[in-house]
């Protein structure tokens, strides 16, 4: 009875003190299978109009032809305006990408030894029912003057096509989205190759960003090249003297894509959003003269941009190439300022899938027969 006792005393003494340590693994494997629960829940789709990624890993080439537009407006008296554009060149690079995660950079081969050099770093996460996108592009100083208008009676066409090393121009930013009917609509099939759509489908969207834009004008070097080249003495509007901007821009968005199937692993897309975006926003005048904002200015304001995504792509689930094209509209308001940021690229690409996935690896290399 005693060795009873003494052996019962100790199941009880053993079970007090791994109680809470059961309690704890219990509570942590609960965790754990609640997130992951969540995590699947997020590529949770119908595969009568999806078809999943089979593979993990892809390695993709890509052209880009990228661009940005920036038309300065003033509504003094003169109503004068500059549109600023640097030439479309070529960019080329490589881009990995594992399950959700998709990360490239691309540089400009023709700039490679000049300070003027492009960078632009994309960073993209995609889901059949969230993505997010982030990305870094530094626009170089290579612009040129596409248009400009300096007033009713001058003439300033011939200093359209100059070179204008007075612009710089950055951004840096995140953007968030969320697919309604994502059971059905793969937009990720459309712009990042991991699923495949089978049935034509579209699908309502909303979504959330916050971009940091900086803008640098020289506008005393426009100025200087009015004064060389122009016959006739011209002042710029106060309207035109701001030489920094920084953005903030904070919006929410609303909009519908619809992907189009015209034939087996053939994919034609299109998507426009609308944002109502707050942007606070500051700058500097020039030092010289105190202009309408004063020596700086501080304003915060709502106005409505948009982003338009077009994408054409053949995908049998190892091999994939397509064409896309993305416009994002920035707009910038004052009483007798405004500002319009078009910028945006057209991409060529070509990529390969590997690394099959454990639940196709029992049926082999898929033959796409779907």
């Amino acid at each position: 009875m005693l060795l009873s006792a003494s052996i019962q005393a100790q199941d009880t003494l053993s079970t007090r003190k791994n109680g809470p340590r059961r309690q704890l693994g219990e509570a942590t494997r609960q965790v754990y299978d609640t997130t992951k629960k969540v995590v699947r829940g997020f590529d949770r789709l119908d595969e009568n109009y999806i078809e999943p990624q089979h593979y993990d890993w892809t390695v993709m080439g890509q052209i880009t032809h990228t661009y940005d537009v920036y038309m300065l407006r003033s509504s003094g008296d003169d109503n004068q305006s500059v549109t600023f554009a640097p030439d479309v060149r070529m960019k080329v690079g490589p881009f990995v990408g594992w399950r959700w995660f998709f990360l490239g950079y691309t540089f400009e081969l023709r700039s490679v030894a000049t300070s003027a050099l492009k960078r632009e770093i994309d960073l993209s996460v995609y889901s059949s029912q969230v993505g997010v996108d982030l990305f870094w592009r530094y626009s170089g100083d290579n612009f040129k003057i596409r248009k400009i208008s300096l007033g009713k009676n001058i003439d300033a066409s011939s200093l359209e096509g100059m070179s204008y090393d007075g612009v710089n121009s950055g951004i840096v930013g995140v953007q968030a989205y969320y697919i309604f009917n994502h059971g059905k609509f793969s937009y990720p099939a459309a712009f990042s190759q991991s699923t495949i759509q089978k049935l034509s489908c579209g699908s309502w969207m909303a979504g959330a960003g916050y971009t940091h834009n900086t803008l640098s004008i020289d506008i005393d070097k426009l100025q200087a090249l009015a004064d060389r080249h122009l016959r006739q003495e011209v002042k710029l509007d106060t309207g035109m003297r701001v030489n920094e901007i920084v953005y903030h821009d904070v919006s929410l968005s609303v909009g519908y894509g619809y992907n189009w199937v015209p034939k087996r692993h053939w994919l034609v897309a299109g998507s426009l959003a609308l944002a109502v975006a707050y942007k606070a926003s500051r700058g500097s005048s020039t030092p010289r003269e105190e202009t309408f904002l004063g020596t700086g200015f501080e304003y915060g304001n709502v106005n409505l941009d948009g982003v338009g995504r077009i994408g054409v792509v053949y995908n049998n689930m190892r091999w994939y190439a397509g064409l896309s094209i993305i416009a994002h509209t920035n707009n910038y308001r004052k009483e007798r300022f405004s500002a319009l940021n078009v910028f945006g690229s057209v991409n060529l690409y070509a990529g390969i899938n590997f690394g099959l996935k454990k639940r196709y690896k029992k049926e082999g290399d898929p033959k796409f027969v779907f």
